[in-house]
Formats: structure tokens, sequence, C-alpha cells
């Protein structure tokens, strides 16, 4: 590990990675191995370790990183990576979780992006580690369309609807003049990335700067995380609202979000079973209509990695997950909107 930032080569930008971790000694060696064979060199690994009740600090610490303990369990992802940022000695950070790893030249890809002086924030392909179970599989098809499809088309307009918490990097200055990662909602990468907008900010995707995260192999953990993304989502609507009104783009692509989340979830929960069981069978192909939209960009996707077997079946574990997924968005919007009852504790989902 290099002593102070001056002694990076003039043409490489120095960068902090923060990992972000409560009892993670499952997976923060590979996580932290995976940032020490970059090809763009990694001036510090930062892991907090909050307040663990495992080996995590001490195995972070064995591999060569810098271990901060806050004396207290921050109480969230947001929390750790904010008491952190006053020890970023770098331009640039960037924000990992703890049971991600990264293709070797994903840092450097993501790196780039930054020649342009005023984009802030930087994010990459997101694609789970394993994919076995269900819910696994159905994340895998979820995660091939969006960052294939809809982060591509977000980026044309310069403005991905948030930078991924899992893996993305920031200008260090710009992250400080938002105030860090917030706890008031819980997605603090959403909200970093609203913020960021707000100030004037440009924030870009990265598609060839892959990482792997270990996403909820079963509904316990995927209950949690849907949980939190879901009230995330709304709690940033309801915070940024009136300041996307005035990004054209962006305020569509929320828009979109919220059709999506609301309407469009009470038709294929209610509305089309209703009419299926009451009116005619052929309302039933109204699950399946979209189906071809949504697979024709996977398939390509899964050719260009040589993983076509997987993604065919992993399809129809996607029309699960989407079900699941639109059960918690309406209830997040119903207990967030209706009966004001925010989502307040940060639960861990994986």
């Amino acid at each position: 590990m290099l002593s102070n930032p001056s002694e990076l080569p003039a043409q490489v930008p120095g960068v902090t990675a923060l990992i972000p971790a409560y009892n993670e000694a499952e997976s923060i060696s590979a996580t932290i191995r995976s940032l020490q064979a970059q090809t763009h060199p990694v001036y510090e690994i930062i892991v907090i370790d909050d307040c663990s009740t495992d080996d995590t600090g001490d195995i972070a610490r064995s591999l060569g990183a810098t271990v901060l303990r806050p004396p207290q369990n921050t109480g969230s992802k947001a929390g750790a990576q904010t008491y952190a940022l006053p020890y970023v000695q770098t331009e640039f950070c960037i924000a990992i979780d703890a049971d991600t790893e990264v293709e070797p030249d994903g840092v450097g890809l993501l790196m780039r992006s930054f020649s342009d002086d005023s984009v802030a924030a930087t994010c990459g392909f997101v694609l789970p580690r394993f994919v076995g179970s269900i819910w696994e599989r159905g994340r895998y098809i979820e995660y091939l369309f969006a960052f294939t499809f809809f982060k591509a088309v977000q980026d044309a307009f310069e403005k991905p609807l948030i930078a991924s918490g899992c893996f993305s990097a920031y200008r260090a200055e710009r992250v400080r003049e938002a105030g860090g990662w917030s706890n008031r909602t819980m997605a603090e990468d959403m909200d970093l990335t609203w913020s960021l907008y707000r100030a004037g900010h440009k924030v870009r995707f990265v598609s060839d700067a892959v990482c792997y995260p270990i996403e909820p192999h079963d509904f316990h953990f995927l209950s949690k995380q849907l949980r939190r993304w879901s009230h995330g989502f709304i709690q940033n609507v309801r915070l940024h609202w009136r300041h996307l009104v005035h990004l054209p783009y962006l305020r569509s692509m929320v828009m979109i979000g919220i059709w999506d989340a609301t309407v469009a979830s009470l038709v294929s929960l209610l509305v089309l079973p209703i009419l299926t069981l009451f009116v005619h069978p052929a309302f039933a192909l109204g699950f399946f209509l979209d189906l071809p939209a949504i697979a024709v960009p996977v398939l390509v996707k899964a050719w260009q990695r040589g993983e076509v077997g997987r993604a065919l079946l992993s399809l129809p574990c996607f029309l699960v997950m989407r079900v699941v997924s639109s059960v918690f968005m309406l209830r997040a919007a119903w207990l967030e909107c209706v009966m004001i009852r925010p989502l307040l504790v940060y639960e861990k989902g994986h």
C-alpha cells in the first residue's frame, strides 16, 4: 500500500475503497482481494467494522486493509460509510459492499468517466455472484434486463436513476458537499445520486465495469432487502420530488417508476386475476405480454456472456420475483403515504 497520495503516478487518480461491514467474516476477504487485484491501483482499502460480533475486522486487518471501528454501531451502511469519509485522503472514493467482488478492470473502467470534470459519480454493471435459488435466478434476470436496457438508456441522457450502492465511484469532495451518505431514507445510494443531480453534477454508468454481489438466497433475506428497497424508493420520491420536477428526463424516469410500482402492480396483482377468474381465462395472457420485450435484451446479453442456458432456466423465476416485488412495493406505498408509518430501521438482507 502507498504511504501517501503523492506516490501515485500523475496520470492515475488516487482512489480509496470504503467497505461498510457488519458480521461479514464469510465474504469480506473475497471483496478485499478483488480490490487488491485491480489493474488500477487502489490507494487504500478502508473497512468500516461496524461493531461486528464476528472476525470481520481481524480478517480485513490480516489482509492489509485499514480497519475503522466506530464506538457504537452506526445503524446502517450509510452511517458506516459517512463515518469513514473524513479518513479518505484521495480525490476519489469507491463505495462497495462487503459481499461484492469486482472484475480486475472494474475500478479502472469507472475512473475513466472522471475525465469529465462535471461527473461526480460513476456506477457499474451488477450481476449476482451466485445463481442457484429461485430468488437468485429471478434477480439475475432482473439485473440483466435493467443494466442492459434501462441503465443504458438512462446513461444516454446522463441520468442513471441510481448509482448502485454495491459498487460506485465518487469524487470525494462532491460526497462531502452532499453531507455524505444520509440515513434519512432506506436507500442511501438513490438519495445521494438524486442529491448530486440537484447540485448540478453528472452521474455516468459504465457497462463494462462488472461486479458480483451476493444476493438473497432465501425469502427470509429477500424480504428484508425488498422491504428496504421499496420503502427507500418511496421515501426518496417524497424527499426529492420538488427538485425532480425541474429535471425533465429524471422526472420522467421517476414517474415511470411510480407507475410501475403502483398502477402496474395493482393491475398484475388485482385486476388481471379478477378478469381471469370472472371474465375470461384469456386475460391471464396479460401476465406474459411483456415477457418477449424483457427476454430479448436478456438473452442477447446472456449470449455475450456465454450464459444462455442459465438465462432460459431463470426467466420463469423472474416472473415470480416480479410478483413478490410488486407486493412489497404496494405495501411500502401504503405504509409510507397513507398510514404514514415510514420504515426507520435498516435491516441487512443478503
